[in-house]
């Protein structure tokens, strides 16, 4: 036991957390040294429980977990950390990778994932590892290709259809004719590879060209 991995879960969610600690302690070489499911709680457990790895989630009800991730990297520079999350945007896996996470892993993935990224951070606090880095690397490489290749008014172009406005709408706001406008409309297709606009919103979100609106919370 005494070379066993010690492991403190932190997650807002009981049944996530449990589910967790399920998964942990059927593993031999894993032991959960402790639990909380607020980010108020956890520089203190973490303090006594002195763990090999943290698992966190990316978003606790009382913090933003990646906050809280930086925050036990400056204090534990040997702690492996984990971030786990249900949101697999690009923006959120480079976020982990510059707080200094050791493991992003998604909620969906493979048990056998979630349990090798916590034996890497074991190994290898200070080295992250992510399923999708090098997809998303070559996601950003072409999302600065497509910056760069759009002009300022095809930008514009881009951020107005995605607000939903028209093509003469468009015209009217940049002040421009109706067939200039859908020239600049038709130049920023096909430099996005879309056919309408709702691929080219599809696109630009996905390369990172626009941010999707999330609702904010009542």
């Amino acid at each position: 036991m005494s070379n066993s991995i010690t492991v403190v879960v932190i997650d807002g969610h009981t049944l996530t957390r449990y589910g967790l600690i399920r998964l942990v302690s059927a593993d031999t070489d894993i032991r959960v040294a402790g639990e909380c499911g607020l980010a108020s709680e956890a520089a203190a457990l973490v303090a006594e429980a002195r763990p090999d790895v943290v698992v966190l989630d990316v978003v606790l009800p009382d913090a933003d977990g990646l906050r809280l991730a930086r925050e036990l990297r400056d204090r534990h520079p040997g702690l492996g950390i984990v971030v786990l999350t249900s949101h697999d945007e690009d923006d959120v896996l480079f976020r982990a990778l510059e707080t200094g996470v050791s493991a992003f892993v998604g909620k969906t993935a493979p048990n056998t994932e979630v349990l090798g990224a916590i034996r890497h951070a074991a190994v290898a606090a200070s080295s992250f590892t992510a399923t999708g880095l090098a997809l998303a690397l070559a996601r950003r490489s072409l999302a600065a290709q497509a910056v760069m290749a759009l002009s300022p008014r095809e930008r514009e172009v881009l951020a107005l259809l995605a607000d939903g406005q028209s093509v003469p709408a468009i015209a009217g706001m940049m002040f421009v004719s109706l067939s200039t406008a859908k020239t600049y409309v038709s130049r920023l297709y096909d430099k996005l590879g879309a056919t309408n606009r709702a691929n080219a919103i599809m696109t630009a979100l996905r390369l990172g060209l626009i941010k999707a609106e999330l609702p904010v919370p009542a």
